[in-house]
């Protein structure tokens, strides 16, 4: 009678835990993602945009963002995540264009590097990345506005420090 109930135990606690094991599982697969929310990706000047158009590097990581608008879950948006870490990467390295060579579009470029890094880990960790996302988002037309400034900016510097 005590071999029947301790095999029963056994049985019922591997049945248990089998069971837990599955659910963990189910709770870690991919989940939709919604873009509706995220914010709109900023435009820029017709000059500006003449200008960006000659940085092939620009160009790219500009055609992989595109790309964050269509995804539908977190492996569509990890993808593209992976991506824009590259493309980033050649970005900082490439030559800039001489009237991008300056330390505002550097820093916003950092910056927007950092938010596509909190990006990937919230995917990593599997946290939602709605707003991590929108952070990176504005990072990213904080430094198209940057262009902007830059590319339209009239005021002539060399000519305040002479007088």
């Amino acid at each position: 009678m005590r071999k029947i109930l301790f095999f029963g135990l056994i049985f019922l606690s591997l049945t248990a835990c089998k069971q837990g094991a599955q659910e963990v599982t189910e709770e870690t697969t991919a989940f939709d993602i919604s873009t509706e929310n995220w914010p709109v990706k900023s435009t820029v000047s017709a000059k500006t945009a003449t200008a960006l158009k000659e940085w092939p590097e620009y160009v790219e990581l500009d055609q992989t963002f595109e790309g964050l608008y269509t995804v539908e879950n977190t492996e569509d948006l990890s993808l593209i995540i992976e991506d824009l870490i590259e493309k980033q990467k050649l970005l900082a390295e490439s030559g800039y264009p001489e009237a991008f060579d300056k330390p505002q579009i550097k820093s916003r470029q950092k910056v927007f590097h950092t938010f596509i890094l909190k990006t990937k880990g919230d995917l990593e960790y599997r946290t939602d990345p709605q707003l991590s996302v929108g952070e990176m988002i504005d990072a990213y037309n904080a430094l198209r506005n940057q262009f902007d400034i830059i590319s339209t900016n009239t005021l002539d510097i060399k000519k305040l420090l002479e007088q």
